[in-house]
């Protein structure tokens, strides 16, 4: 498991595991996901935030794992807090995504949204997403704060993934 908390780290813990399957459900078993959220209260640990909230000493935020044989791989991270979109709108708390696979020459981009959370339906990322494909970008809880996500490459199921 990747951990990307420690004793100190403010926030709701969280332990997320990611799935990645190919075109015909097949896990793959040496994907690599990169994680990059921010904090609980919605501050990055990067100079560029221009945020005047604090960043918390104890969480980078940051975190790289590859999958298993079955194509999983686990995180133990906290729920980030709401950023700000370029509107100044809140965005949902989501944590942003780097998959790279065997084939793939350039990292797919995506995002992990919580199901259920009801700041989703004023996500601007989100709104851009058509209706039919959104639960492609959801994590569901299976337990409390035991989240799954499911990466598809491509497919019927395929995630959606975003031109950056």
């Amino acid at each position: 498991m990747g951990t990307l908390v420690t004793p100190e780290t403010r926030g709701e813990r969280i332990r997320l595991t990611c799935r990645v399957f190919d075109g015909d459900g097949v896990p793959v078993p040496d994907a690599m996901i990169e994680l990059w959220q921010a904090n609980a209260q919605g501050k990055y640990n990067h100079p560029e935030d221009p945020q005047p909230k604090a960043v918390d000493p104890a969480f980078c935020g940051f975190g790289r794992l590859a999958t298993d044989e079955n194509g999983v791989c686990t995180f133990a991270t906290i729920l980030p807090g709401r950023v700000p979109a370029n509107d100044g709108t809140l965005q949902a708390a989501h944590i942003n995504v780097s998959v790279f696979a065997r084939g793939i020459l350039k990292r797919l981009a995506t995002r992990i949204y919580f199901a259920g959370d009801p700041a989703l339906s004023s996500d601007s990322i989100l709104a851009l997403v058509p209706d039919a494909r959104r639960h492609t970008l959801l994590a569901q809880e299976r337990g409390v704060g035991d989240w799954i996500f499911e990466v598809h490459l491509c497919g019927d199921n395929e995630t959606v993934f975003f031109d950056v």
